[in-house]
């Protein structure tokens, strides 16, 4: 196992890190994006490190929160955070391929699924060797047809499934929504700074929803104008900013 660090979240809460499984900008734009409220049952797909379920639970302590990984190391990190921040009766980690959870989780039962799939298209660009590596950023262990096939069997109706993707994806990730009855129905695009086109954006949609009405919110800007956070990117870093600065 690489060598692991323990990295403040705020809030109280810290995450266990390691090189090959880490957070950055787009895990705590999607963890803002998709917070549940109230009592709910969760599922983050490809949790990595664990970090959305526990910045989750650092704003609503009455969720229910299974995270899915299938990385070995990752799921022993998420397991350490779990112990450190105390919260083994909120968060639980399944060790699975997010393919095949069938009697693994119940189906039809939760308010709300979340993933940071990989951004590129398995078999695009230049394959990167480390695996852990490779499994994050490319489509090597799943396809986006695969998620929103899982993500639609797990919701119930009108549960809640929210992705963070590049750009150039949102008619690939729109269309495999739709494919398995998840009718999108808010997006956000993420932008650097005011003069760069969007690089990501952040889409919900809803299981058995009505077609027709996409909820298009203001795009997110990164940088102000002389390159520093944006006003909003600091409320949505919060606590973890001013402690990592």
């Amino acid at each position: 196992m690489s060598e692991s660090r323990l990295e403040p979240l705020g809030g109280g809460m810290h995450v266990w890190v390691s090189d090959a499984h880490h957070f950055s900008t787009d895990t705590i734009l999607l963890a803002h994006f998709s917070q549940p409220k109230g009592r709910k049952q969760c599922v983050d797909l490809g949790t990595g490190c664990g970090t959305i379920p526990l910045l989750w639970l650092r704003e609503n302590k009455e969720l229910r929160v299974t995270a899915v990984e299938l990385q070995e190391e990752a799921c022993a990190l998420t397991q350490k955070s779990i112990a450190h921040n105390q919260i083994g009766d909120k968060l639980t980690v399944l060790n699975a391929d997010l393919r095949d959870l069938k009697d693994k989780l119940p189906l039809g039962c939760f308010d709300v699924v979340a993933c940071n799939p990989p951004y590129k298209l398995g078999g695009s660009g230049i394959e990167n060797p480390d695996s852990a590596k490779l499994l994050a950023r490319h489509e090597a262990a799943c396809t986006l047809q695969d998620i929103c096939r899982t993500a639609s069997g797990l919701l119930q109706f009108g549960g809640r499934f929210c992705v963070c993707q590049r750009s150039e994806r949102l008619a690939d990730v729109m269309e495999a929504m739709r494919e398995f009855a998840i009718e999108p129905k808010t997006l956000r695009l993420v932008q650097q700074r005011q003069t760069k086109a969007p690089k990501l954006f952040l889409l919900e949609g809803r299981k058995g929803g009505k077609r027709g009405f996409l909820n298009v919110l203001p795009t997110l800007l990164i940088e102000d104008e002389s390159g520093g956070f944006s006003a909003e990117m600091m409320a949505i870093y919060g606590d973890y900013k001013n402690n990592n600065h």
